[in-house]
């Protein structure tokens, strides 16, 4: 009798289903891809194991006996709970739970949000269990979250390199300097040069911009800010000068607002990053995440710089 069922047992149990299956010994060796001695043995063994005959087999052909039947049915429901089980843990085991903190600067490009939009969708997709908790948040205080740990991933720009903190590139964002409609070099904009602007004040970033100097000095700059939003509203005051990201600015264009004082002169770009510890990459989360990032802005960055070498090239 039957008091206990092992792996071997289960094995067997399956030998005998792909029997019954096929409708014999003999059309079960292509399914199971063994010989028929070595089925008939494997039966025999579950037959002993049960304590009684499953089957009829010889020269009147294959067919159940009335306890192989009724033991035909038990083994589909044993066979289909132990898939059902295996599935289960597949997915507990593959099924991360929790919350991922992520940082973002605010403001990002239309089209890179686009593509970190359609990461977050894939990232829920995959892992249902894992809960996102979004910060908009200065650069500075970002990498400072990130540092600390209240953020597992910070996507902005990164003046600094800490040791602790592994950087990924991700895209290029075009800043560009203007001027509002009221001051009084608004009416030349578009092909300004340095000696144009005399002792225009400056609004600059607070932190160190490698990318640019001021055009007329550090005398000129009276404002300091890291907020586009204040950034903006200094440059619009028509007391300032000052660079926007190109796509942040296009609104104030529309509207007359804003007008570029020399495009193609007065820009830089700025490397957007994705930052993390360098021992929070072992979370598997994580892990797809900076992965899915850099697979969805690659084929950006290679047009930038196959962009940037044409530029070089002419």
């Amino acid at each position: 009798m039957l008091r206990t069922v092992s792996e071997l047992d289960i094995r067997w149990i399956r030998t005998f289903l792909s029997i019954v299956e096929a409708g014999g010994l003999s059309a079960a060796q292509a399914t199971l891809n063994s010989q028929q001695p070595a089925i008939s043995a494997q039966l025999k063994k579950l037959e002993e194991r049960v304590g009684f005959d499953l089957c009829k087999r010889g020269r009147s052909g294959f067919s159940l006996t009335p306890e192989g039947e009724r033991f035909v049915e038990a083994a589909r429901r044993l066979v289909a709970a132990t898939e059902d089980f295996q599935m289960e843990v597949n997915d507990i085991a593959q099924q991360a739970t929790g919350i991922i903190h992520i940082g973002l600067i605010g403001e990002i490009d239309p089209q890179a949000t686009e593509k970190i939009a359609q990461v977050f969708a894939s990232l829920r997709t995959r892992f249902q269990g894992v809960r996102i908790a979004l910060t908009e948040l200065p650069p500075a205080l970002l990498a400072e979250g990130v540092l600390n740990g209240s953020i597992d991933l910070a996507i902005g720009y990164f003046w600094q390199k800490l040791p602790a903190l592994d950087y990924e590139p991700l895209f290029k964002e075009t800043q560009i300097a203007y001027c509002s409609a009221s001051h009084p070099l608004f009416e030349q904009a578009g092909a300004l040069l340095r000696n144009d602007f005399g002792q225009s004040e400056w609004v600059w970033p607070s932190h160190p911009l490698k990318e640019m100097s001021p055009p007329t000095g550090l005398d000129t700059v009276t404002a300091r800010t890291d907020s586009m939003d204040s950034a903006a509203l200094l440059i619009l005051s028509g007391q300032h000068l000052g660079f926007l990201p190109q796509h942040y600015a296009t609104k104030y264009e529309h509207l007359n607002q804003l007008r570029a004082l020399n495009a193609e002169q007065w820009r830089y770009e700025v490397d957007f990053q994705v930052v993390v510890r360098q021992a929070s990459r072992h979370w598997e989360v994580i892990s797809v995440l900076l992965a899915e990032l850099s697979n969805t802005f690659s084929s950006e960055r290679v047009q930038s710089e196959q962009d940037a070498f044409c530029a070089i090239s002419k």
